[in-house]
C-alpha cells in the first residue's frame, strides 16, 4: 500500500508529482495543477476503507433504475410549444414573400463617365470639411461655409495653421457635375405631364416637396409604368 501524502505536500508539490499521485489512487490525471491538488485532497479527505479503488479496478457499476413509461408520457407532454409569432409580424413577412427583389434602374452611360464618377468619388472622400471662420466662438455663426473677409483675417489671407479653405483642386470632374451617385441626371417634377419629356436613359426625376401625398403617389405609379427612376420615393403606408 503506497502511503499517503500529507495535505501540506500535496499543495508543496509540483504537477510532475501530482500527476504521479493521481495515477498512483485512480484518480483523473488530466487538468491543471489545481484541479490536480483538489483531487488529492478530496481523495485525502476520505477514509482509507472509502477510498477509490487503484487503477485498473473498476467499481461495479449499478443497475439503472427502470423509470416508469408515465414519467417518459408526462416529460414528452410537458415540452414547451413553440410560440406562435404576431399576427403583424406574420403579415409583414407574408408581405416581403411576396414581394420579389426589384433591383434599382441603371442609366445607359458610358465607360467613360463611368470612370469620371469614381474619380469624384476619390476625390470626394478626401476633400476636408470646410467650416464658417470663428464658428467655435460664436454659436450664432453656425458652421455652415461663409467667405471670410478683412485684410486681418488670418484664414482670408490662407495661414499655414488656420483651417483649409475652398479652391482650386478639390471640385471633382466637370464632366460629371450636377450629377446623382448613381449617375442619373436629376430633373424635378411637380406634375405627371412633365415625365413625358424625361430621358428613363439617362434621367432620374425627384418629386417636388410641395407636391401632396395624392399628386406624389400618381406620379409615382406613371414612372413606374415608363421605367423612369424616382429618387425619393415614398413607400405607401
Amino acid at each position: 500500500m503506497t502511503e499517503r501524502p500529507t495535505p501540506a505536500e500535496v499543495r508543496k508539490a509540483r504537477k510532475a508529482e501530482l500527476v504521479g499521485w493521481c495515477e498512483t489512487f485512480g484518480l483523473n490525471a488530466e487538468g491543471k495543477v489545481d484541479e490536480l491538488r483538489g483531487r488529492i485532497l478530496d481523495y485525502l479527505a476520505t477514509p482509507e476503507d472509502e477510498a477509490a479503488p487503484p487503477k485498473g479496478e473498476e467499481p461495479a457499476a449499478e443497475a439503472p433504475a427502470e423509470e416508469p413509461e408515465e414519467a417518459e408520457e408526462e416529460e414528452a407532454e410537458e415540452e414547451p410549444e413553440e410560440e406562435e409569432a404576431p399576427k403583424g409580424k406574420k403579415k409583414a413577412k407574408a408581405k416581403e414573400e411576396e414581394e420579389a427583389f426589384t433591383p434599382k434602374l441603371k442609366p445607359t452611360i458610358e465607360p467613360a463617365v463611368r470612370r469620371l464618377l469614381d474619380v469624384r468619388r476619390s476625390v470626394a472622400s478626401r476633400r476636408p470639411r470646410f467650416v464658417r471662420q470663428e464658428w467655435f466662438r460664436y454659436k450664432r455663426l453656425g458652421e455652415v461655409w461663409r467667405n471670410p473677409h478683412g485684410m486681418h483675417s488670418k484664414l482670408h489671407r490662407h495661414w499655414g495653421y488656420r483651417p483649409n479653405v475652398p479652391s482650386i483642386g478639390y471640385r471633382g470632374p466637370r464632366a460629371v457635375r450636377g450629377l446623382h451617385p448613381s449617375g442619373f441626371r436629376e430633373v424635378l417634377i411637380h406634375t405627371v405631364r412633365e415625365l413625358d419629356a424625361v430621358d428613363p436613359k439617362v434621367e432620374a426625376v425627384r418629386i417636388a416637396g410641395s407636391v401632396g401625398t395624392r399628386r406624389r403617389t400618381e406620379i409615382q405609379a406613371a414612372a413606374d409604368e415608363k421605367g423612369i427612376r424616382i429618387l425619393n420615393r415614398r413607400e405607401e403606408e
